[in-house]
């Protein structure tokens, strides 16, 4: 407890009189302070200190719910509506075909050239150190477990690996591949890409200069949309390619073809049966769920995670093990896992009706853990038991006793890594594949080609239907104090640019503006910001040399969906620039709904543009920096309203990152398959009669 003593009368003047006294120096102090350095006393209302707008930062994650709870909805009634074993039939033949449409096509099988490099013996099996070349050029590490005292041939097992630095090593892999051999099958087990001995960016002490696992998936990855690749294609083809050699054994029983994997590898377990007809059997662990509770969940997914154009065709994941019906599968999921166990559930009542049609609803599974991520025993064991009830090698329920190897023991290149034997790196196939592809374009295109073209990679069904629309709908926000900007008063005025989504756009004047913006002014700058709006009226240079250039013009300033007042705020806490973070998980989920988010936000300076027409602006001055200039640059193409194009810090080519080993734009900058047919640079040539300029112009690792 405080106590407290009351002051006498005469003591609380005299208090008074010196509190008055400090106040007194205290501001002849602060006056001398302000006039002897005015710039700290500038420096404390720098415009460094406010922070950025973000308003909305829900907006986009709401948009791609929406999208993808659509989607889902319409293929549950597709679902629904299986009603006899023809139409299931029918169904499997058609997510076969969608599937193909997503993965394909697949290159031309070559020559695996394998060799075992070492032989460990066991007791109750061998273990075959083996590397082949599933491309040319592009070596695989895997361990082959066959076991000893049995006659062949064997059931086989392809096991695929999860994100672990180890790859095939890490314990918990070695611990399926053990398990399986000790009870009768002949086991390959191999090494994803960048991850184990495939490291793709190892630096001088064989360590990934980029990270291990994921960021090596995504780093590769993205780069490779550019050229019409899917990384999740190369990954499912060294699977492919792992089975073709596993099938070469004398010592397997092709009638008794399996896959397993967990997390990573359960993706890989759960691509493979949709893009693989010799399996005979089925389990992939913690990775099945739906695409709705991903996105609901905010859970980003590697590249290969993410098939192109899958959710614009319908599919989710327990389509790819609807590609294996009736085959026996068994769907391993944990009830803590991230990957959600109700989407596991839902994809096995889906599973579970399309099979019952087939005649086989005791061929699918479920089997929900109790713990965490992983491939625990009891998963593992789940998955014993399926193999055996299927090929009737071994009786067992309960996992054998392991042991551990050594990572240098199942080395299958002499320091572990395969760089070391010249093995090509992904990007150097990335490369290559953008030469030719450099060398196959038309050189000179046309106007309305180039048009035409950029519309197609960008997913624009009907362009010319997108701006004859009528104006957007749009609001008005009531009026901030200023926030430093080059002018006294600004307005926010909220764009729809379709439904749900709204472009953030600023009108800077001298004078306040209360309501709709003024009309008179036949030309306007609309500048398009790189990554928010509101800071970048404060910081770039630029803004101020264009408004004294233009002092007739209006101006104004865009936020593309995803940028700036709409930059979502999810995924992670401060999550937005990390290379798995919020930008590339709605990138990613664009290229999933064949909507490049490029595209997207190109849509959104067309509908403004559009919008600035309908209040009198038919002349547009369309300037635009960093990662804004991309969208920009395509806008600027399509609309004849655009009269003049000012772009500081554009990538110079798409094909610069495409040929480089490193890269720094981010995976919502990138355009797939849009080296087949065009690059940057063309449009840069015909934006010349626009009055094009480019103020330092950034190659692949800027801005």
């Amino acid at each position: 407890m405080f106590y407290f003593s009351t002051p006498s009368k005469e003591s609380s003047s005299r208090l008074a009189s010196h509190y008055i006294r400090a106040i007194n120096v205290f501001i002849l102090v602060m006056t001398a302070l302000l006039c002897i350095c005015p710039a700290k006393a500038a420096a404390s209302s720098n415009s460094d200190s406010v922070k950025p707008l973000n308003r909305f930062p829900r907006m986009v994650q709401g948009y791609f719910v929406k999208s993808v709870r659509r989607i889902e909805n319409r293929a549950n009634e597709r679902r629904a509506g299986l009603k006899t074993k023809a139409d299931a039939e029918a169904y499997v033949r058609g997510v076969r075909e969608k599937i193909q449409q997503s993965f394909g096509p697949w290159p031309e099988k070559t020559p695996l050239k394998p060799r075992i490099t070492s032989v460990v013996e066991r007791d109750a099996y061998k273990i075959e150190n083996i590397i082949f070349e599933s491309r040319p050029g592009f070596l695989v590490t895997a361990n082959l477990y066959i076991p000893k005292g049995r006659p062949f041939p064997l059931p086989g097992v392809v096991g695929t690996c999860g994100h672990s630095a180890t790859g095939k090593m890490i314990n918990i892999y070695q611990s399926f591949a053990q398990g399986l051999a000790r009870q009768g099958y002949v086991v390959l087990i191999y090494d994803p890409i960048g991850q184990g001995e495939r490291l793709q960016y190892p630096d001088e002490n064989l360590k990934s200069k980029i990270g291990v696992g994921v960021r090596e998936h995504l780093y590769a990855g993205n780069q490779q949309f550019l050229v019409g690749e899917f990384f999740g294609s190369w990954r499912a083809w060294d699977g492919i390619r792992a089975l073709d050699y596993l099938l070469s054994r004398d010592e397997v029983d092709p009638k008794h073809i399996g896959v397993t994997g967990n997390s990573g590898g359960g993706t890989m377990t759960t691509w493979l049966c949709g893009v693989e007809r010799r399996w005979t059997m089925a389990a992939p662990s913690c990775f099945v769920t739906t695409f709705r509770r991903n996105t609901e969940n905010e859970l980003p997914a590697d590249t290969e995670q993410c098939p192109p154009n899958a959710l614009a065709l319908g599919l989710d994941h327990s389509d790819f093990l609807a590609a294996m019906a009736p085959k026996p599968v068994i769907i391993l999921a944990k009830e803590k896992d991230y990957f959600d166990a109700r989407g596991a559930e839902e994809a096995y009542q889906r599973l579970r009706h399309l099979y019952g049609l087939l005649g086989a609803e005791d061929n699918i599974e479920l089997f929900i853990g109790p713990d965490y991520h992983g491939y625990s025993q009891e998963n593992r064991e789940a998955m014993y038991r399926l193999f055996n009830r299927v090929t009737g090698v071994s009786d067992a329920t309960s996992e054998p006793e392991l042991v551990i190897e050594k990572d240098e023991t199942l080395y299958c290149a002499p320091r572990g890594q395969v760089c070391e034997l010249n093995s090509r790196p992904v990007y150097s196939f990335t490369k290559e594949l953008s030469q030719q592809l450099t060398a196959q374009r038309r050189k000179n295109i046309p106007a309305a080609m180039l048009k035409r073209r950029i519309a197609q990679v960008l997913g624009f069904r009907r362009l010319a239907a997108l701006q004859a629309k009528e104006p957007p709908e749009y609001r008005i926000l009531r009026n901030w104090r200023s926030r430093q900007f080059p002018k006294p008063n600004w307005t926010t005025y909220l764009v729809e640019t379709e439904p749900e989504i709204l472009a953030v756009v600023y009108r800077l004047s001298d004078e306040r503006l209360y309501s709709r913006p003024p009309k008179g002014q036949k030309r306007a700058i609309l500048y398009i910001s790189h990554q928010s709006s509101d800071a970048e009226l404060r910081s770039e240079p630029l803004i101020k040399e264009l408004i004294a250039a233009e002092p007739d013009s209006a101006f104004y300033t865009c936020d593309v969906r995803g940028i700036g007042e709409s930059q979502p705020d999810t995924c992670n806490e401060n999550s937005y620039l990390g290379a798995y973070g919020s930008d590339y998980f709605y990138a990613i989920h664009s290229i999933m709904l064949g909507k490049p988010y490029p595209g997207q936000r190109t849509r959104d300076i067309l509908r403004v543009l559009g919008w600035l027409k309908s209040n009198g602006h038919e002349e547009v001055h369309l300037v635009a920096k960093g990662w804004g200039t991309v969208p920009a640059t395509f806008a600027a193409v399509l609309s004849d309203q655009v009269k003049q194009v000012t772009l500081k810090n554009a990538l110079t080519s798409y094909s610069d990152i495409a040929e480089s080993e490193s890269y720094s734009w981010p995976l919502s900058a990138l355009v797939p398959n849009i080296l087949k047919s065009f690059d940057l640079p063309d449009c840069y040539k015909l934006l010349k009669s626009k009055n094009l300029k480019q103020i330092d112009p950034r190659g692949p690792n800027g801005p």
